[in-house]
């Protein structure tokens, strides 16, 4: 299978704030990969870089083979839908599904019709007053739509409640199948989208710490639970990614696998070691980050000011 979307030492700095740092990664094509960390990790820097929203400090980026900034024929090849979307003041529905029909080679008018009305889409405001969740929902009727070879997705289902968001992934799901495509999807509802992910880039303080397969991810930390006291002996030389107390008890997030030797010893302490869900995971490696770098991090983010 072929790489759809190439990073080499991806760097983005605004002033002093490091927003991604030497970032390398390969996104196959045809994949659904799910881009993954706290707020502030560099998830929506990233994204911009590959979709030429932005210019990269350091490092390279490949999107179907061809440098993105000012190429237009990659350029017409992307679909980036951001959280914070922005359309002309005075936009209504139509405007915004004309302007993305010019726009992209593969727009499927008929698919279009169909999601804005699943969606209960109205077409008499103008777009700045839609609710958020109409307004995550025009986002996402584009961004499918559009079939754009390769689609970003940013935080697609904010405000929708769980039947829109029920709606979003299986529409997903299903074109994706009749039609396949690149898609990167940031979220913060992991356990949710799980079934959806084939791939997952976990970013932390800029930084890449994971890039795997859904399946081989689940399997690189494990759980253990029970008296905080017998918990310290238990992760005394082991690697703790997360660690939680509530009074005598306490869990931890611990990276690597069950050996026999593990699971012996635990039940001599009596722990309970148990599987991680993918969201623990992510929350697990975000465990020790900044919050004051993170927020410093997610305003450099939104206010640029050169590379």
């Amino acid at each position: 299978m072929s790489i759809a979307i190439s990073t080499r030492g991806l760097t983005r700095r605004y002033g002093a704030v490091v927003a991604l740092d030497d970032v390398t990664i390969d996104i196959r094509e045809h994949t659904i990969t799910g881009l993954l960390g706290r707020n502030g990790a560099g998830k929506t820097t990233l994204m911009s870089l590959i979709t030429a929203q932005d210019r990269e400090s350091e490092g390279t980026v490949r999107v179907l083979g061809h440098a993105p900034f000012e190429h237009e024929g990659t350029l017409e090849q992307m679909c980036f839908l951001r959280d914070n979307q922005r359309y002309p003041d005075d936009y209504k529905l139509h405007h915004a599904i004309r302007a993305a029909s010019i726009f992209y080679p593969n727009w499927d008018q008929a698919f279009a019709d169909e999601l804005i009305e699943l969606f209960r889409i109205p077409t008499k405001p103008v777009i700045k007053k839609l609710s958020r969740g109409q307004f995550s929902a025009v986002g996402i009727v584009i961004g499918l739509a559009s079939r754009a070879p390769v689609t970003f997705f940013d935080e697609p289902y904010l405000g929708l409640d769980a039947t829109a968001r029920g709606h979003f992934y299986d529409a997903l799901l299903r074109d994706y199948a009749a039609h396949p495509r690149t898609v990167i999807l940031s979220t913060h509802l992991i356990d949710e989208m799980d079934r959806l992910l084939e791939r997952v880039i976990i970013l932390d303080r800029g930084r890449v710490v994971q890039d795997a397969e859904v399946d081989e991810l689940r399997g690189l930390a494990f759980q253990a639970a029970g008296a905080a006291a017998a918990l310290d002996r238990f992760t005394a030389n082991l690697s703790v990614l997360s660690r939680h107390a509530i009074g005598g008890l306490g869990s931890a997030v611990i990276e690597g696998t069950v050996t026999r030797e593990l699971r012996e010893r635990a039940e001599a302490d009596g722990l309970e070691l148990s599987p991680v869900s993918l969201q623990s995971l992510v929350a697990a490696y975000g465990f020790n980050g900044s919050e004051t770098a993170d927020a410093d991090r997610a305003q450099a983010t939104q206010t640029p000011t050169g590379a």
